[in-house]
């Protein structure tokens, strides 16, 4: 066998180069440990670095095993992989003129071998497409480790909320914290019926995700009201039965506002959750994140809501560094040009970004050309903007209000202004609403008129 460190720097640096994703500290351990002769369990490496067996066994090492694998080009586990490295290694110091190896020459990626993955949905945790803000991850990592820790995470569709609250959760799982995510977009319609009904709903969910008996009913009175219920249920229970402090995530809490009524039901207890970590210490092992798209237009007393206290994060566009870097991790190197036309067309929107480096990698076209097309019906947004045009289609009031900001930047009604930015239509600076990007901006001009 080569060197085992210089098998653990190649491995690193083929991760690196052909998946962008950067190995971690406890990665790179249990790399090297897989390359030794006699190689220690899981749950020795956990116990010699502080984590906990199944963080390393169900999360860390599953990812590594994926990374290698998208780096290499086959199945790896901890029995090939030493065979497997010095095969690779072997061919890249001694090429051979066919078609394969000379894909596979240096170190560097071709578009043959790199990761080509779906802008849709939540990016994996193990992608090497998933692009850092600055230092929002690490402020929301820093934070769930405090007894009071709240988190708001606010930013139109396809901002990366999703991707955003896997990541807080997978940290969590590595400090040994329990983690239940809730989306309320995968709530059916009569889950919203009352709030009897949703807390209900939620405090099973609850119970489920932590594999815990329900025991909702013996804790449940008709007369004391749904909102004392489940904190019985939460205090009485819930938390006396973990161990471990629980990071609780709610994505897509957007689909409160449509129901008032029920909206401030829940933020209002939301908020006493958060007031009970001030002085019982049993709620102290509660810690919440929560998403939405849309701005909170539900009133709400300061002293009872919960969208001012804690840490408010809001995502922000990409700038033209993280483009340029993102088009690198796709093998679209991007000329000055192309990232400025890129950039006016998208306002940043990682969304937008993503499906134009995915499908010039997919189609093997050049930017330059697929962008040509791109605010008309025929071109690569076509599924996207048509989804834009039928919400605006589905709300009048929304499509004429819209349609006012195309002319020129408008003052609207505060709710509708609202749901067009959630919809990432439009910015909203003083009180003056503005398009967000060119993509609309040409294709709903074109289409209104």
């Amino acid at each position: 066998m080569k060197n085992i460190e210089d098998l653990v720097e190649f491995a690193i640096d083929l991760v690196a180069t052909r998946t962008g994703f950067s190995l971690t500290f406890i990665q790179k351990v249990i790399l090297r440990e897989s390359l030794l002769e006699y190689k220690r369990t899981y749950a020795q490496i956990a116990e010699e670095n502080n984590y906990s067996e199944s963080y390393i066994k169900f999360s860390v090492a599953p990812k590594l095993w994926r990374l290698l694998s998208q780096a290499i080009g086959e199945k790896v586990n901890k029995t090939n992989l030493p065979a497997l490295l010095e095969q690779h290694l072997l061919n890249l110091n001694n090429p051979v003129p066919t078609e394969t190896a000379t894909a596979m020459s240096g170190v560097g990626l071709t578009a043959k071998y790199s990761v080509l993955e779906s802008p849709e949905g939540q990016v994996p945790l193990a992608s090497g497409l998933y692009v850092e803000r600055s230092t929002i991850e690490k402020i929301c990592y820093q934070e769930i480790l405090q007894p009071r820790a709240f988190i708001r995470i606010k930013a139109p569709r396809k901002m990366g909320k999703t991707s955003l609250i896997a990541r807080i959760l997978d940290y969590g799982s590595s400090q040994n914290y329990h983690t239940v995510r809730l989306s309320l977009h995968c709530a059916g319609t009569q889950v919203f019926a009352s709030s009897d009904r949703f807390l209900r709903w939620f405090c099973t969910n609850v119970t489920q995700q932590l594999g815990l008996a329900s025991q909702l009913n013996d804790y449940w009175d008709e007369d004391m009201g749904a909102l004392i219920n489940s904190t019985i249920y939460f205090q009485g229970y819930i938390l006396k039965e973990i161990s471990h402090p629980l990071v609780l995530a709610l994505d897509g809490i957007d689909q409160l506002f449509e129901y008032p009524g029920l909206a401030s039901d829940f933020f209002v207890l939301l908020r006493s959750w958060y007031e009970e970590t001030k002085d019982t210490s049993v709620w102290q092992k509660l810690r919440v994140v929560m998403a939405h798209a849309v701005e909170v237009y539900i009133p709400l007393p300061t002293h009872r809501s919960p969208f001012n206290v804690g840490l408010a994060i809001e995502l922000p566009t990409f700038n033209a560094e993280e483009v340029q870097d993102l088009a690198q991790r796709h093998q679209l190197p991007l000329t000055v040009l192309e990232l400025e036309q890129l950039m006016k067309l998208t306002g940043g929107f990682p969304y937008l970004i993503r499906v134009a480096l995915y499908e010039s990698r997919r189609l093997n076209i050049p930017l330059k050309i697929l962008l040509q097309d791109a605010t008309l019906d025929k071109g690569i947004y076509q599924k996207h903007l048509h989804y834009q045009l039928s919400k605006l289609q589905q709300n009048p009031k929304l499509a004429d209000a819209f349609r006012q900001v195309l002319n020129a930047p408008s003052e609207v009604e505060i709710e509708v202004a609202f749901k067009l930015k959630s919809l990432g239509l439009i910015h909203i600076a003083d009180h003056q609403l503005t398009i967000s990007c060119e993509l609309y901006r040409d294709y709903f001009q074109n289409y209104f008129s």
